[in-house]
């Protein structure tokens, strides 16, 4: 099985190549097939092991339900977006050879249905090609020297869920939504819906901390149970990624205000930051205040000859200020005999220095993707269960060990190319704001996932990778005017 994954990786790569670079019409549906073709071998090692007829009964079911969104889509392009960025909470625990993995199978069903989509305009000879623009380059390089990493890498089951759960169907996800066009209506309309959903999952945040009760994550139960402090996770598996959600909602209701919108926008984003700032408070998340601070000391950057600035900075030292007043977050922060940030920057510090003991060891290629927790078992002498707790908590590093130098220069290249094009679009129109807002969310996940890795796995990012390229292309032109 894992020589069909590795087989897979390499068929991936090509297609993805294919699919972002092409320029004809058969070079991107052969690019598409070859992504389904070898997405398919990529998931052998890790296939579960079920009956025939319930396979063949969620077979039928995943056809009607893929069938049923693509014929909606081609009917109703907006629902695309809008429901992606619903399904972006929504994951499911799946068992896959023997493990859980917490995994966006209502996504993937948006996705493979936008995929049908999109196949069906390439072949019916849509002259659209390299809809990425500037980003398409640097993250076909990153996306295909990933997945042919897999056939040196030493975990290809752990490879194999990173390639089939994220960076393929996450690829597609970006081709898709570049291709929407981008009206002023809709993307109020999905700022309205982030909004609507951070709320939502505020009060549920609120409600667990006034019941003391905990979704899904029984681990954060028992940890709570020790601590001084008592941390939510909503309806997310991990508070951290219920605080990072919060931030970007938190950024787009920033940069309204930024803007001065009308005054009942302007109360409602006013309101809604205030809202969610307590949610995020109860999330005790250290790596979301970083983010939200970047988001803010970003904004605060960009709008410097607007003299505005200053009070932006402001607003950057309470939000530092008020978390340190908070006695909880103070306990966590400096209380050593609670467990506090000594002890857990001395786990994480070592995470990280052996994660680049591992890169430095393996310089040019890396360990494979998905290697990281083999290769730091080998280096720190770990074995079974102790093994399964290690997990990278910085994205660099992880890119670094896993995909080597090069993999590090192509991450590198696609996050510049990224935050460039936006920053550089941001300005006074309401195209501009949009910009603005993808940019500073984008720096706001890439501080996070500096803490708390994951920011390949979060479609949140290939969505604002889209939105950059889209919203500054002729696709655009007709609808999103300011």
């Amino acid at each position: 099985m894992n020589a069909l994954a590795q087989i897979g990786g390499p068929l991936s790569a090509l297609g993805v190549l294919g699919l972002l670079l092409g320029g004809s019409r058969a070079s991107r549906l052969a690019g598409l097939g070859l992504i389904a073709g070898g997405g398919v071998l990529v998931f052998t090692p890790i296939a579960p092991s079920v009956g025939s007829a319930f396979l063949a009964a969620g077979a039928l079911a995943g056809v009607v339900i893929v069938g049923a969104l693509a014929f909606a889509f081609f009917r109703w392009p907006w629902l695309l977006p809008v429901l992606a960025l619903a399904c972006v909470a929504a994951r499911l625990p799946l068992k896959l050879d023997g493990s859980t993995y917490n995994l966006l199978v209502p996504l993937y069903a948006v996705i493979g249905a936008a995929a049908i989509v999109l196949a069906y305009e390439i072949f019916r000879s849509d002259e659209r090609a390299r809809e990425l623009g500037p980003i398409a380059w640097p993250l076909a390089a990153f996306v295909a020297w990933s997945l042919l990493s897999l056939v040196w890498s030493p975990d290809v089951h752990e490879g194999s869920i990173y390639l089939d759960a994220f960076l393929l169907p996450f690829t597609l996800l970006a081709v898709v939504l570049v291709r929407l066009r981008w009206s002023r209506r809709l993307l109020l309309g999905l700022l309205a819906e982030l909004v609507a959903m951070a709320l939502v999952f505020t009060f549920v945040g609120i409600y667990q901390w006034q019941t003391r009760e905990i979704f899904w994550n029984q681990k954060l139960g028992v940890s709570n149970a020790y601590a001084p402090f008592f941390r939510v996770n909503s309806v997310f598996w991990d508070p951290s990624v219920y605080g990072r959600f919060l931030v970007v909602a938190m950024l787009g209701c920033l940069v309204l205000v930024i803007a001065r919108a009308r005054r009942p926008w302007l109360a409602v984003a006013t309101a809604a930051i205030v809202v969610l700032w307590i949610g995020l408070l109860l999330s005790f998340s250290q790596s979301s205040f970083a983010a939200l601070l970047a988001g803010v000391v970003a904004a605060a950057l960009f709008t410097w000859r607007r003299r505005a600035a200053i009070p932006l900075t402001i607003v950057a030292v309470m939000v530092g200020g008020l978390g340190l007043a908070t006695p909880q977050l103070r306990a966590k922060l400096f209380d050593k005999t609670h467990g506090g940030l000594s002890s857990i920057t001395s786990t994480r510090t070592t995470l990280v220095d052996r994660g680049i003991r591992i890169a430095v060891d393996h310089p040019l290629i890396g360990v494979g993707v998905g290697g990281f927790k083999h290769a730091y078992g080998e280096l720190a002498g770990i074995h079974g269960l102790k093994l399964s707790k290690v997990a990278s908590h910085t994205t660099p590093v992880t890119v670094a060990a896993e995909t080597g130098i090069a993999g590090l220069a192509l991450y590198v290249w696609l996050l510049a190319v990224a935050l460039v094009a936006a920053f550089q679009r941001a300005g006074p129109s309401f195209l501009g704001r949009v910009q603005l807002v993808c940019a500073i969310a984008l720096s706001a996940i890439t501080v996070h996932s500096l803490f708390y890795a994951s920011f390949f796995e979060d479609p949140m990012v290939w969505g604002f990778l889209a939105i950059v390229v889209g919203t500054s292309t002729g696709l655009a032109r007709e609808t999103s005017v300011a």
